[in-house]
């Protein structure tokens, strides 16, 4: 299988053809930025401040990155907007967020980096409600071998 590098998104009109994305990857998001200002706004949010996110003075001198660094979970938290940028499911009521069987944060978001959403469909399963969706997951930072997250994320698309 080839991997595209130009963002796309799948339109999906059913569970049959859904079913033919199987072992393929089935979107990929455009770019986003992470600035000081959207880690911030995280931060305040979360009420996660640590210094390595929120103090670039400090971020510069002490910290090995040489600059603050996004939260691992801002990156997570942007699963569901770049899955809903690359896969229109329209056969379907409604999605719903499942869980993890997986997450891994492997590499750090420096600030002024852009990361973007790769998903693959891994499995399906019918349910009567609908088909449970297990996605490979990657957020990639724009430059970078390593991508920020793999994960394993679970979703129901409810028919």
């Amino acid at each position: 299988m080839t991997t595209k590098n130009t963002p796309y998104k799948s339109v999906i009109s059913n569970v049959d053809e859904l079913k033919s994305y199987i072992d393929k990857e089935i979107g990929l998001s455009e770019w986003m930025d992470i600035d000081q200002g959207t880690i911030d706004r995280f931060g305040i949010l979360t009420r996660d401040e640590q210094w390595i996110h929120m103090d670039t003075d400090r971020s510069e001198s002490e910290s090995p990155f040489g600059k603050t660094i996004a939260h691992g979970f801002l990156a997570l938290s942007m699963f569901s907007y770049f899955f809903e940028s690359s896969i229109e499911l329209r056969g379907f009521k409604m999605g719903l967020n499942y869980g993890f069987d997986k997450i891994r944060f492997i590499n750090v978001v420096p600030v002024g980096s852009r990361i973007r959403g790769r998903f693959k469909l891994m499995d399906l399963q019918e349910r009567e409600e609908g088909v449970k969706c297990t996605y490979a997951v990657a957020i990639e930072i724009e430059g970078e071998e390593k991508p920020a997250i793999a994960a394993e994320w679970i979703g129901l698309a409810i028919t």
